[in-house]
């Protein structure tokens, strides 16, 4: 992570989860992160909706020039690179992995931007929503609406690559008797 405000936050939210994989909802405390609200948002698992904003801190409200909530967070993205964004966040939700990405902006003045982006999941309780959280935090420091989103770089956080069994093949494991799967060879 090469943002401050991400070290930060990424090693709060380590120490809240201790040895599990993801600390709950209810562990985060706002107070202890006070100086980093205005970057960090929450963002509800809704595919179908584009993993909205729950709630979104007031310098990430500025950046994009409105107010964020219920607002999707795939649709701030570039049109080619949305499905990559939507894989990420699927990784961080499904997976339980922590993800920091580079990420490349147009201002409105047509300038290039560049932020570090951060993705961290929260521990999936029953009968609860999936969520997650994040920090956006700019490199630059002027404050201009940014817009047209595009990833540069990403990488997953904490867990190996060669543990990472998609969850369709970690269905299959714990399954028992005898069973048929059509497609499968």
């Amino acid at each position: 992570m090469k943002h401050p405000s991400s070290r930060e936050f990424f090693a709060y939210w380590d120490q809240k989860r201790g040895d599990a994989r993801a600390p709950d909802r209810s562990e985060i405390e706002p107070g202890a992160v006070r100086e980093l609200l205005g970057d960090i948002f929450v963002l509800s698992y809704d595919a179908a909706a584009g993993y909205p904003f729950r709630v979104a801190g007031t310098r990430v409200c500025a950046l994009l020039g409105c107010d964020l909530k219920d607002r999707s967070f795939s649709a701030l993205f570039s049109a080619d690179g949305r499905r990559e964004i939507e894989d990420i966040i699927a990784v961080v939700c499904e997976e339980m992995m922590a993800v920091v990405a580079g990420i490349t902006a147009v201002s409105e003045d047509g300038r290039p931007a560049h932020l570090e982006l951060l993705l961290l999941p929260f521990n999936t309780r029953a009968h609860s929503p999936l969520s997650l959280t994040g920090l956006l935090a700019p490199f630059e420091s002027d404050r201009r609406q940014l817009g047209d989103f595009k990833l540069t770089s990403w990488r997953y956080i904490g867990h190996q690559p060669q543990r990472f069994v998609p969850r369709a093949l970690r269905k299959l494991a714990v399954a028992r008797g005898f069973m048929v799967y059509e497609g499968l060879r």
